[in-house]
């Protein structure tokens, strides 16, 4: 119902189109060259169709967002907010002449307050520019996505990103106070709060968390803070079935303990890791399992987490001695991804999140279900919350292959549902899980989604055809 109330701009369209926009806007804003907009139309994800916008836009302002937005909404243009473009979805993948409203030039960090314990970012602003700019100040923002040194903080709005940290600190909506939104029609609208209370009207800040761009553009983002903690030492436990180690995160969840992380490898990505990196891991390895503490006594910490480790079967438990052997014992997680990438050249991400107790039952089901397609499956989790990364492995110049991973893809989405499990974690719905989302959440959540969705964008002109 959105798409078919928008028409791709014709080429004389595109040119009143850009015309327009300049009225506006610099020159140097406004991108028409077709082998830089065609570089804008996707973002990494997998089997999710785009086509080329008609221009790229790059403000560095609010008003200038709000110029852009007017004339989208006078000429019935769709536009894609995008920010670095990592996300794993297609969220950010543009309808063929459409605009790419790309926030990457607004990356201004507004304010530190180290009182109010706040940062008010533009969404342009990289992750890891804004944790190290407020470790300066002896505060912490948690939300540490993998891609944390390229992608974005309006991104990671977009998406509600996690990331390894999550399972003591929460995800991105945790720590969005308040926001500056343009609505489709170039309204700007403020939501939320700089107070470290407050439940004035809807909570429609968290509504925008992870909306994917869908309702609005953020243009600014009140984030709260927290104060630095110890530096971390971290643990590794070997084990030699992945069901083991999966008792082990039931036992320490359930024994109270609150690590700062705990990360979980099956033997596949122990392997690619192995043969990318050469790092020496045993090759008996069924699993290896990552815990980390940033307490005052992280010593102490990680030996009650040992010995539950090793009640659960852990083969070999080895606690680090100090920070550096701790990012040692981290690397090998931190290379998951790429060392699967290698396997195969291309991969499928998934991310299925589903209730600590089932986290053995969904390794097990992912083991079957890469037999039943003959193809490499590697998991990696955030086990400590779920979030489980099962990564389909294939050739994509294979047609066959590429059939087979797409459908091990859908059978791993229906066993997480099945589980009682999320079809996204950290994520988000995008192109590629719109049909997932609507089985997850079933008619009426998509209907009543919808009609909120007319409310902020009732031309549907803002990131049409993701989510539903």
């Amino acid at each position: 119902m959105i798409m078919s109330r928008i028409e791709a701009p014709s080429d004389a369209a595109t040119g009143n189109l850009v015309d327009r926009l300049l009225t506006g806007l610099p020159a140097e804003a406004v991108l028409i060259d077709p082998d830089v907009t065609s570089s804008y139309a996707n973002d990494m994800a997998s089997f999710c169709p785009a086509g080329t916008p008609a221009v790229v836009v790059l403000p560095r302002t609010v008003e200038q967002v709000q110029h852009v937005m007017r004339i989208a909404t006078e000429l019935r243009v769709p536009v894609v907010p995008q920010g670095a473009r990592t996300g794993l979805s297609g969220g950010a993948n543009t309808p063929e002449g459409s605009i790419a409203l790309s926030l990457t030039k607004m990356d201004r960090i507004l304010e530190i307050n180290p009182v109010d314990r706040i940062a008010v970012v533009e969404p342009g602003v990289v992750n890891a520019t804004l944790s190290r700019a407020v470790n300066e100040h002896g505060l912490y923002y948690p939300p540490d996505p993998s891609s944390w040194e390229m992608c974005t903080i309006g991104g990671n709005i977009g998406t509600a990103s996690g990331g390894l940290c999550c399972v003591k600190y929460g995800v991105t909506a945790e720590y969005v106070l308040g926001l500056d939104v343009v609505l489709a029609d170039g309204r700007l609208m403020s939501t939320g709060r700089r107070t470290a209370k407050g439940v004035a009207g809807y909570d429609l800040t968290r509504l925008l968390v992870g909306s994917e761009g869908s309702l609005g553009i953020v243009v600014r983002a009140v984030l709260a803070l927290k104060p630095q903690p110890p530096a971390q030492l971290v643990l590794a436990a070997e084990f030699a079935s992945a069901t083991a180690a999966c008792d082990a995160v039931c036992r320490i969840m359930a024994g109270g303990h609150v690590p700062s992380l705990l990360e979980l490898m099956d033997r596949t990505t122990v392997k690619a890791v192995n043969d990318l990196a050469h790092m020496g891991l045993p090759e008996s390895t069924e699993a290896l399992l990552l815990a980390a503490f940033d307490t005052p006594d992280p010593a102490a910490d990680l030996a009650a987490v040992g010995a539950l480790c090793e009640a659960a079967g852990a083969t070999q438990v080895v606690p680090a001695d100090d920070v550096a052997e701790s990012e040692l014992l981290l690397q090998a997680r931190r290379l998951s991804l790429t060392a699967l990438e290698a396997v195969k050249g291309t991969t499928m991400i998934d991310d299925v999140c589903v209730p600590r107790s089932r986290l053995g039952e969904m390794l097990q089901g992912v083991e079957r279900i890469a037999e039943k397609y003959s193809l490499t499956i590697g998991v990696c989790a955030h086990a400590g919350d779920g979030n489980t990364h099962p990564t389909v492995c294939f050739d994509a110049a294979d047609l066959d292959e590429s059939r087979r991973a797409r459908e091990s893809f859908d059978e791993i989405m229906a066993l997480g549902l099945q589980l009682g499990g999320t079809i996204t974690g950290e994520h988000g719905v995008g192109v590629l899980k719109k049909e997932w989302l609507a089985r997850e959440i079933g008619p009426v959540g998509v209907e009543m989604q919808r009609q909120i969705k007319h409310v902020f964008d009732p031309l549907g002109i803002l990131n049409p055809g993701k989510l539903f």
